[in-house]
Parts: structure tokens; sequence; C-alpha cells
């Protein structure tokens, strides 16, 4: 069953939404403590997002930013602002449908359907910021160009990956490349990470891969100097 989540904070409205989704076959949750939407989306990881833009404490673009960031779920905006300024800006920012209220049953059902086939094998996908990775061949991409990694490497990239700029330490990446987290060489580590450095370098990378004294690695923004 696919599950969507909706973030509406207006009651009967919600309801309804709820109803219609429910009714088409789809689990759904409603998102209402919006200040953390994204985080929550997250944690229940629906194949969908229905998004509204008026909300309290933070708006509904705020929200579409931070999922974004952070994962490749679709977003359909569902919103009484009909201006398209706002439509423009919410594609912009990531948006992958925009609708106005009120909208009929069968429009808001047929665009969410065409979404959900547009992401079907999509997946296996990971995105942080302006970074993607294909887990299935380890395609790293980033800015219009694409690289192809090494095993070894790709399973380095997507633990960090999956780390959202959190540190991952030395023992972690040890158990993600030989499956223990026993005493490894350190050098044989240091070796795999000297290639992914490489490798990152041949897509303009230079600096992503952040040391952690002590710890271990970490991802780092466009703008890192490549020091902690």
């Amino acid at each position: 069953m696919k599950k969507i989540a909706v973030v509406e904070d207006e009651i009967f409205m919600r309801e309804e939404l709820e109803c219609i989704f429910s009714k088409a076959g789809f689990e759904v949750t409603c998102i209402t403590d919006f200040g953390r939407a994204a985080e929550l989306i997250r944690g229940y990881a629906p194949q969908l997002v229905l998004l509204d833009l008026n909300l309290p404490g933070k708006s509904g673009f705020d929200i579409c930013i931070e999922l974004k960031e952070h994962s490749s779920i679709p977003v359909l905006v569902l919103t009484s602002r009909n201006h398209l300024n706002d439509e423009v800006r919410a594609l912009r920012l990531g948006a992958d449908e925009y609708l106005t209220k009120p909208c009929r049953k069968e429009r808001l059902l047929a665009r969410a359907e065409n979404l959900l086939r547009r992401y079907e094998g999509r997946e296996h996908v990971i995105h942080l910021a302006d970074l993607s990775l294909d887990t299935h061949t380890y395609t790293l991409s980033a800015s219009g160009s694409s690289i192809l990694l090494p095993e070894n490497q790709g399973k380095i990239m997507e633990r960090l990956m999956n780390g959202r700029g959190a540190a991952v330490t030395k023992e972690q990446l040890s158990e993600t490349l030989w499956g223990t987290t026993e005493y490894i060489d350190e050098n044989a580590l240091q070796v795999n990470m000297t290639r992914l450095k490489k490798s990152l370098a041949r897509l303009s990378l230079e600096g992503r891969i952040v040391t952690v004294r002590g710890v271990g690695y970490r991802i780092a923004g466009r703008d890192s100097d490549g020091k902690d």
C-alpha cells in the first residue's frame, strides 16, 4: 500500500483529504506538528507528500526546502495561493506539482498518481543537497555530471550520505566495507578514502569529505574548506 503524508492545518480540509486518499487505497498520515514536519515525514517515509503553503509556525516553502535537501520524496503542493509567483517559487524550491484549492477530487488523484509513476524505481537514489547517488550502480551525480564509483568507494559514499552531514565513525565505515567493527588496519580505510576523494575531485567536489579528528569522516556542504 502506498503511503501519503498530508501537511494541512485546516481540520476540515485535512479530514477530506484523508478520506479521499484512504478510499483510493493509500495509507494516510496527517502531519500537524509543522515545526518538525520535514523530520516527521522522513521518519514516516511516504511515497508522496501533500503540502499546504499557509501553515502556522513554518511555511510550506520552508518545509519543501527541508524535505528536498535530505530526501527525494515527491511533493505535491495544494494551496489556496493562486499567484503565479507562489507557484514559480514552490517549483524552484523542488515541489513536483502545484494545484490550487478548490480542486476536484479526480484531478488531485490523477496528479498524485502521475507523480508516483514518475518516481517509481527511484527509491534507491540518495539525495543530499547537490549530490545524488544511485545505490544500485554507485553512480554519483552533481551539477549535471556523473561518475561511476568502484564498489568500495560507493559503499563509503552511501554511508556518508546517509549520515546527512553528521560524523560517521571509522568503526562504522569498517563495518560497511568489511562487515566487522573489529579493528581493521587504519591504512586500509585510508587508502579507500583517498581513492574516493580523488574520484570526487573529478566532479569538482574537492573538500566535500571532511576528516573529523578522533572520530571519522563526514560529508560537508558545498562551501566547506575541508577542515574540522
